[in-house]
């Protein structure tokens, strides 16, 4: 059963516990992982000057031998760190709430999965693939199998709005993943890709915005301990 949301004026910060700042600190973890996420593509594309957004993938930025790799990896590495902060705050902030303790559990197992992408790069274009190819591949569907099913666990746990905010982002999700899946065999036989670029940047954007939205509403809200069973109770 969803928790209830009741709407309750947010205590005053001075009378907050060590453990509430502690897991509000961790919150805004959930905002800060998809800005730096957002500006490490956007100054990864500037370094590299031949990059095309409009028709590149996001993980060419850190393929072996881009320019822009050196960049990449370790603020995608601490992109991943930040996002597992930030599942600890979800988990800290579902107490009892089974769906939002899911949530919690596959946003860590994005943010592993996330640690180990740059260690398995695919290569530029044009270049024979290796197994490392292979292996980014595979990592990437496992990240498409966390993040769907952490959104409709997240969407379960709170209201109308962010539950049909949340089904918008899936349709989203899934409408330009596959139009990026029906470019993968011309970006494999080393083709022109046109509005790959776009495709992608609206898919991990549409998941990045929902990671913002979750973060904002759980730091609206608070864990009711005086509750038979500790609850969630969102601020207006």
């Amino acid at each position: 059963m969803s928790p209830s949301i009741v709407r309750e004026p947010e205590p005053r910060r001075r009378d907050l516990p060590r453990s509430a700042v502690a897991r509000k600190v961790l919150l805004v973890c959930g905002i800060l992982a998809p800005l730096l996420y957002a500006v490490t593509t956007v100054l990864a594309a500037v370094r590299w000057e031949d990059y095309s957004a409009t028709s590149q993938t996001i993980s060419e930025l850190f393929a072996i031998g881009a320019p822009s790799r050196p960049l990449v990896v370790p603020l995608l590495l601490a992109h991943d760190v930040l996002l597992i902060a930030f599942a600890l705050g979800v988990r800290e902030s579902a107490r009892h709430t089974r769906a939002l303790r899911v949530t919690a559990g596959l946003l860590i197992a994005i943010g592993g999965v996330g640690l180990v992408g740059p260690f398995v790069p695919i290569h530029l274009r044009g270049v024979e693939p290796t197994l490392t190819d292979a292996m980014h591949a595979v990592l990437t569907a496992v990240l498409v199998l966390l993040i769907l099913p952490a959104i409709g666990f997240a969407a379960a746990a709170f209201g109308k709005a962010f539950r049909g905010y949340s089904l918008v982002t899936l349709v989203a999700l899934i409408v330009f993943g596959a139009l990026s899946g029906m470019q993968g065999p011309r970006l494999a036989a080393n083709e022109p890709t046109p509005w790959l670029g776009v495709f992608e940047r609206v898919n991990v954007g549409g998941y990045l915005v929902w990671l913002v939205v979750l973060a904002v509403v759980l730091l609206r809200a608070r864990v009711d301990r005086r509750a038979p069973t500790e609850r969630i109770t969102a601020a207006a």
